[in-house]
């Protein structure tokens, strides 16, 4: 491996790997067109002022929380006793199953809200935190995932990149947010449900590979 600096790094195929991971992992859980469809149903009848402010905040608040599970979430895992291999396996049959959903197009609990949720979400005021924040960007399948890819990063170094690449998913789905009207009317629900398939398609592929590393990491402890 080079040691030119920070730049030899990304000559590893392994770290390599890992920011791509990341990159496609936020970027399919988060959906940032998705969710920009949703976004603007929610807020149809809202200025476009208060659909700016709502969703600046709403990407304020999720990046906190998944900040939050980046540095927090290996020293929690540890404290309850709980192995990183077990968490590999529960977080990949847990976005397993949102994949499913997501090929299937349906809505989950595990990314979208529930239609009671969402029913609620009408009849708020201001719907930045519930459900933009969560569990729309920083849902349990987002969660999950930041503490597997961290968990997955062997320096500091590469814990950044994760970050950089989190932080990369949540600028584009900040650009739109801010044209979700736009897109919206743009693509219609057969054109977001074709993304989201093929989305889920890909996530399920990942999932089961974080399924096969955690029984991988078991079976040499054993």
């Amino acid at each position: 491996m080079p040691v030119n600096g920070s730049a030899g790094c990304f000559h590893d195929p392994a770290v390599t790997a890992l920011i791509l991971d990341s990159f496609v992992i936020f970027g399919v859980i988060i959906d940032p067109i998705g969710t920009a469809v949703i976004f603007a149903a929610l807020t149809h009848d809202w200025t476009r002022e208060e659909q700016r402010q709502a969703a600046l905040r709403g990407i304020s608040v999720a990046a906190v929380l998944l900040l939050a599970f980046a540095l927090a979430g290996a020293p929690l895992l540890q404290a309850l006793g709980i192995s990183l291999a077990a968490f590999h396996i529960a977080g990949g049959i847990l976005l397993f199953l949102l994949a499913i959903d997501m090929a299937f197009a349906r809505p989950s609990g595990i990314h979208a809200p529930t239609p009671p949720e969402r029913e609620e979400a009408r009849k708020r005021d201001d719907v930045a935190v519930f459900p933009l924040a969560f569990p729309l960007l920083a849902g349990p399948g987002a969660l999950t995932s930041t503490v597997l890819l961290i968990g997955r990063a062997g320096t500091p170094l590469d814990s950044a990149l994760v970050i950089a690449a989190l932080a990369i998913v949540l600028g584009l789905t900040a650009v739109a947010l801010l044209s979700a009207a736009r897109l919206s009317h743009l693509l219609g629900i057969t054109g977001a449900n074709v993304i989201t398939r093929v989305l889920g398609l890909i996530l399920a592929a990942l999932a089961a590979q974080f399924v096969l590393d955690g029984l991988a990491t078991s079976s040499l402890r054993l």
